[in-house]
């Protein structure tokens, strides 16, 4: 549940760089460094640990390990807690302490590779897609780039266009699923086709099939359009 989990480094670019840390620190200490695969690790089984180090937001869980400690029969450990570290330059949506979930943040819109280049792709027009779930600023972003000069494209309102009477999907979707899916006036109601269709994927796919094809064309026009604009 971390904040842009995907960014997060791998386990083993983390522990060579703890590693170096440590190096660096105190080159004579001697130090084993452990993936933990639960919440306590190999706290609240070594018998050999003495002392955790916690920080003022963790040292709840310091708590909790001891309490495990005592139910293996092992002692107690020294928490040591430590002062979190303030960001001066920590902007408004940003954590106030030193945080690797800011720095991630601070990693959008940062090019992570360059792109790829396939010769079989014309150079232009350059088609990005945007998706994610709701409220995860597709509409922001869209709008970001359309100052920017991008042609937008919206596959929801192309979505609802196909159901529309005279659309490309319309007589398709009425035989399928039948008239009693029609408002009086002739439109489809788009509840009681969704009704016939969630939680049967059968009937689910005989929707999608006539659909999303017709999507897939009408974005296709509107990117031709894109190119003769520009």
């Amino acid at each position: 549940d971390k904040v842009l989990m995907e960014l997060i480094e791998p386990y083993e670019l983390r522990a060579a760089k703890l590693r170096e840390f440590l190096e660096d620190v105190k080159p004579s200490l001697r130090y084993d460094i452990v993936p933990l695969v639960d919440p306590y690790g190999p706290s609240v089984t070594d018998p050999d640990l003495q002392c955790l180090v916690v920080s003022e937001e963790t040292r709840r869980g310091g708590e909790a390990v001891n309490k495990k400690r005592l139910e293996n029969g092992l002692p107690e450990l020294a928490l040591y807690e430590i002062l979190l570290m303030k960001d001066p330059d920590h902007s408004q949506n940003e954590e106030e302490k030193i945080s690797s979930s800011s720095l991630r943040q601070r990693l959008l819109g940062t090019l992570l590779r360059p792109p790829r280049q396939d010769p079989a792709l014309p150079s232009r027009p350059y088609v990005i897609g945007l998706t994610g779930g709701t409220g995860s600023g597709k509409t922001s972003i869209a709008k970001l780039l359309g100052h920017l000069g991008a042609f937008l494209i919206d596959a929801d309102k192309l979505g609802h266009a196909v159901y529309v009477p005279g659309g490309p999907a319309y007589e398709q979707v009425v035989a399928a699923f039948g008239a009693e899916i029609l408002n009086e006036d002739g439109t489809i109601n788009r509840k009681v086709l969704g009704a016939k269709v969630f939680g049967n994927q059968e009937r689910m796919k005989s929707l999608t099939d006539i659909v999303w094809p017709e999507m897939a064309r009408m974005v296709k026009e509107q990117i031709g359009e894109a190119d003769t604009q520009g």
